[in-house]
């Protein structure tokens, strides 16, 4: 049986029953249309029952959505690699590289690191590793992901964490790079293949993230919006371009600090679209 959203049925799970009349039911009707709950249960019901890379692909297929690979032939066949893209969509741009790159490895050859939360996505729990900071989970996840790193298995990263966003001049790019993969590279011995994903949200969801910001509010309620998003996508076509292998000894060997080539790698990135072929 396919997966459904349910967010009333999630609410009643979830709320005390003293407190769900502090809850009206035109409040959920209101979310349930900004999460686009009905087309989202419509792509689970097409898409079921695949899993992992199938269903990116299946996903991909339902939407109309095409994507064209700039610079393919600097993707290995054999070897072990971070794969580290910047983060421009909150769904769509993960779901084409779990396509993509499964298409080359293999359905049981590639992992994405993810927030424990998108664990919730059944149908990409195959491909997913979760990202848990804390308590027992956490070390039960940290050693997944060590041994993920260990193997065979390519691993697809958005170091950035977060969706792009608007950016002083009207810009839309990533927030800051983190470093942690990096270290990873360089503690396995893995060369990094910079990625650059082509393509923008809409500008509803980038004056709403702004708007959050100068309100002062902390929690990225924004993301709410990113299912509408991946909805709106559609028949829309995508740019992915590939760049050269990072050598993971030449990390090693730089008089850089971990977050001044994570910086570098993410200007490596912004500049692959920009490069004639």
């Amino acid at each position: 049986m396919p997966l459904q959203i349910d967010l009333q049925a999630i609410i009643i799970a979830r709320v005390p029953r003293k407190k769900r009349r502090f809850v009206p039911n035109a409040l959920i009707r209101l979310v349930e249309k900004i999460i686009c709950q009905d087309q989202l249960n419509a792509i689970l019901r097409d898409t079921h029952p695949h899993e992992g890379v199938a269903f990116a692909d299946a996903l991909l297929r339902h939407l109309n959505i095409s994507i064209e690979v700039i610079g393919r032939e600097n993707i290995p066949s054999h070897g072990r690699f971070i794969f580290a893209s910047n983060h421009p969509l909150g769904g769509l741009d993960g779901i084409s590289l779990i396509k993509v790159l499964g298409d080359i490895y293999g359905p049981d050859g590639v992992r994405f690191l993810v927030n424990d939360i998108l664990m919730n996505v059944r149908p990409l729990r195959s491909v997913f590793l979760p990202i848990n900071k804390y308590g027992s989970q956490g070390r039960a996840a940290a050693e997944l992901i060590n041994q993920t790193y260990v193997s065979d298995t390519q691993m697809i990263i958005f170091p950035a964490g977060l969706v792009s966003r608007r950016h002083k001049g009207g810009a839309i790019k990533d927030l800051q790079w983190q470093k942690a993969f990096i270290a990873k590279a360089i503690e396995h011995e893995r060369d990094i293949i910079p990625i650059y994903f082509e393509g923008l949200n809409s500008s509803f969801f980038y004056n709403f993230a702004h708007w959050r910001k100068r309100s002062g509010l902390k929690i990225n309620i924004e993301q709410a919006l990113l299912p509408s998003e991946l909805v709106k996508a559609r028949d829309k076509h995508f740019r992915i371009h590939i760049g050269r292998p990072v050598g993971w000894q030449s990390l090693k060997q730089s008089d850089l600090t971990p977050i001044q080539l994570a910086d570098d790698i993410k200007a490596v990135v912004y500049d692959l679209p920009l490069q004639k072929r």
